[in-house]
């Protein structure tokens, strides 16, 4: 799915409403059809509506959504500034409409001192949307910071109010803090940054069928990776294939203390699918290693550190989970790099021996995958204001060395070679747990292994890894699910793609 920018998306609203045909006014009744349609699917546990309206079409929206919600059977009240009812020619007609309801109350902003809302009341915002383009202040501002203070559930209707689509907030900027936001159509790119997708809730795409063919045509370097990519990049297995079919993923990675790193890597790559699996690692990790993951063959690296690291043809690695910065494992993966021309995956410890010497950047094979959170993205290549302006960093970083960086965060970022961005939306605040990147790096190494491609590995693997603890942690809590239970939650996630592959045939 492309994410596209407030003034696409507004272009887009123009060009639906000419080329469908379809009026203004009716389109924002679809629009508003389909978010009173989801309300009351899902809010049927709530009685009252209480829906703030500014004088735009994000306010026009909220008009239509109480009037439809109040014809469901909600009691609704709605909220306006009275002091200016200069609103725009859509939400005026729905408006008008609205007053032509005796049952629905009408009342000022400024009444809302004098209310308790219990505990049936949702709070709906549609005061601004994407319509706002500068820093709240003065009566919405207040208005906004007062209803941040009530505990009743929040919804959104398309952006949260004082959020801005596109870009980073100012300082102290008020913003509505939604549970939910039912957004149209597309994600916007601020719902996926940490700074800002924290005033989102749980966000609720839907289609209120923008014509398809313009945002097909709309150019696009941001994208959310939806099931209906992922279904275009996996492939069933050959019922005719052999091991050697799926190649060979070497996984280097373990040191004195650290060898559950290595485990937890060279497991997700078995499970990941991977023909052949070795494991490169320091002989203290050997019975472990051999007991814990039978399947992978193992291969001495020195005695408590690695201090050589193999290399085979046709095979490829994912280098780092607890490797240690030791000076023999520096010189080790220095030496590797300097005589492998083949792209790899790079991660943890083997980013922070890069970061030691920034020249030895340069070493990394074209094509080749890191996977640094943020501060190891920091170490490698400096640090940056916010989260907008380290993606943008690596954009650079990316295309300036010809790598794909898995810039991982709560939605972790895929940057490709092009300059390209993949927002991931699978996975939950479960994995923010030691192991969780090792798991990563075997997956995406085991994909690579298969022939997937690095831009489709980067793509597959983080969002089969966020999937997979999606299903552990709906299984054992997000405080409760471990490393290992992702890693089981594996075949479960290849179950369902492979039942919806069948099932297209």
């Amino acid at each position: 799915m492309k994410i596209l920018t407030a003034e696409t998306v507004k272009s887009a609203d123009q060009f639906t409403i000419k080329n469908e045909p379809i009026a203004s006014i009716l389109l924002m009744e679809r629009a508003a059809a389909t978010c009173a349609r989801w309300i009351f699917e899902n809010g049927k546990n709530h009685t009252k509506f209480a829906v703030f309206c500014g004088n735009g079409n994000n306010g026009g929206d909220g008009f239509a959504i109480s009037r439809l919600l109040y014809l469901k059977g909600f009691d609704v009240d709605v909220f306006i500034d009275e002091s200016n009812k200069k609103f725009s020619e859509d939400a005026q007609i729905n408006y008008q409409k609205l007053k032509e309801i005796s049952g629905i109350s009408i009342r000022d902003f400024k009444e809302i001192a004098g209310i308790e809302f219990d505990q049936k009341t949702v709070i709906i915002d549609a005061l601004f949307g994407t319509g706002l383009s500068r820093k709240l202040q003065g009566s919405y501002a207040e208005i906004i910071s007062k209803l941040n203070t009530l505990k009743q559930i929040k919804i959104s209707i398309d952006v949260p109010s004082g959020l801005f689509s596109d870009k980073i907030l100012e300082e102290s900027q008020t913003v509505f803090k939604a549970d939910y936001t039912l957004t149209f159509q597309l994600w916007k790119q601020t719902f996926l940054h940490p700074e800002t997708g924290k005033f989102t809730g749980e966000v609720i795409v839907l289609d209120i069928n923008l014509s398809k063919g313009f945002i097909e045509k709309s150019e696009s370097d941001y994208f959310v990776i939806d099931d209906q990519m992922i279904e275009s990049i996996f492939w069933p297995r050959n019922e005719f294939a052999h091991k050697g079919s799926y190649g060979k993923a070497i996984i280097v990675a373990g040191s004195y203390g650290k060898i559950g790193a290595a485990v937890l890597a060279t497991k997700s790559a078995l499970k990941t699918g991977a023909g052949l699996t070795f494991t490169i690692a320091p002989n203290c990790g050997y019975e472990i290693l051999q007991t814990s993951c039978p399947e992978a063959m193992f291969i001495s690296g020195g005695e408590k550190f690695t201090e050589e690291i193999d290399i085979q043809q046709n095979a490829v690695y994912g280098i780092g989970p607890g490797l240690s910065t030791n000076s023999l494992t520096e010189k080790a993966l220095l030496k590797f790099l300097k005589q492998t021309e083949n792209h790899l995956l790079l991660d943890a410890d083997a980013l922070n021996i890069i970061s030691n010497n920034k020249k030895s950047i340069q070493l990394i094979p074209g094509n080749s995958i890191i996977t640094p959170h943020p501060k190891e993205f920091e170490r490698l290549f400096g640090p940056t204001e916010n989260s907008f302006e380290r993606l943008e960093l690596a954009r650079t970083k990316a295309k300036e060395l010809q790598i794909f960086i898995v810039l991982k965060d709560h939605h972790t970022q895929i940057i490709t070679p092009e300059g390209k961005v993949f927002y991931n939306t699978t996975g939950n605040s479960g994995l923010a747990k030691g192991g969780s990147g090792d798991i990563l790096t075997g997956i995406i190494t085991s994909l690579l292994a298969q022939k997937y491609s690095p831009e489709n590995a980067c793509i597959f693997g983080v969002w089969l890894h966020g999937k997979a603890a999606d299903f552990a942690a709906d299984k054992f809590s997000k405080e409760s699910m471990l490393p290992t239970d992702v890693i089981d939650e594996l075949g479960n996630v290849f179950l369902m793609l492979n039942k919806k592959a069948t099932t297209q045939l």
